[in-house]
C-alpha cells in the first residue's frame, strides 16, 4: 500500500495542469502510479521525467537499455519494475520467451554475448554495488565510452526507481499482473 496518495490530475491543484499534459504526453495512460505518487513533488517529478527521457535518447540500444533494466528489476524482486518494463523489451524487439528467461540469462541461449555482459553488469552492480573488473571489460569489450557510461547511469537509474518504488510501498496496477506471483 502506496505510503503517499496517488494525486490524480481531478485531485490536484490547477498549478499542476502541465506537469499532468506533460506526463500524459510522454507516458502511458492512465498515469502509472508511481508518477502519481511523485506529483507530490512536482519539481523533483520534472526533473525526474527530464532524466530519465535523456537515457531513453542515448546510443545505447534499448535492447541492451531494456535487459539491464529488467535484470535490476529482477535481481531486487521488484514486481513493479519487471511489470511495467516487459512491455518495453518487446518494443525493443526482445521476445516473450526471452523476457521469460531474463531471471535465469545465464543458462539460456536465447542471449548472445553482449546481452549476457551487460545483463551480468547489471546484475552485479545491482547486488553488490561495485564491480569486478572481469565484468567491466566483458561489457565493455562490445560497447563504446559512451554506450558504457549511458549503460552504467541507465543501471544506477533504475536501482534509483526499484529503492524509491519501495520506499514509497508504490502499487503494482491491477492491469499488470505480478511477475514473481508464483514464486
Amino acid at each position: 500500500m502506496a505510503r503517499v496518495p496517488y494525486l490524480r490530475r481531478e485531485d490536484a491543484d490547477e498549478s499542476l495542469k502541465p506537469l499532468y499534459d506533460r506526463l500524459e504526453t510522454e507516458r502511458k495512460v492512465p498515469t502509472a502510479n508511481i508518477f502519481l505518487a511523485l506529483t507530490n513533488a512536482p519539481t523533483q517529478l520534472d526533473a525526474f521525467l527530464t532524466y530519465a527521457n535523456s537515457l531513453r535518447a542515448a546510443d545505447l540500444s534499448p535492447r541492451l537499455r531494456e535487459l539491464a533494466i529488467l535484470t535490476v528489476g529482477y535481481a531486487t524482486r521488484s514486481a513493479y519494475e519487471v511489470a511495467h518494463h516487459q512491455s518495453h523489451g518487446l518494443k525493443a524487439g526482445l521476445t516473450e520467451e526471452q523476457l521469460a528467461a531474463v531471471a535465469d540469462f545465464e543458462s539460456s541461449d536465447l542471449f548472445d554475448e553482449t546481452e549476457k555482459a551487460v545483463m551480468r553488469l547489471a546484475e552485479e552492480s545491482t547486488v553488490r554495488v561495485d564491480v569486478s573488473e572481469e565484468t567491466w571489460r566483458a561489457a565493455a569489450d562490445h560497447l563504446t565510452d559512451k554506450q558504457m557510461v549511458e549503460l552504467s547511469l541507465s543501471i544506477a537509474w533504475y536501482n534509483s526507481g526499484v529503492r524509491i518504488m519501495g520506499l514509497l510501498g508504490i502499487d503494482l496496477e491491477d492491469n499488470y499482473p505480478d511477475p514473481f506471483a508464483n514464486s
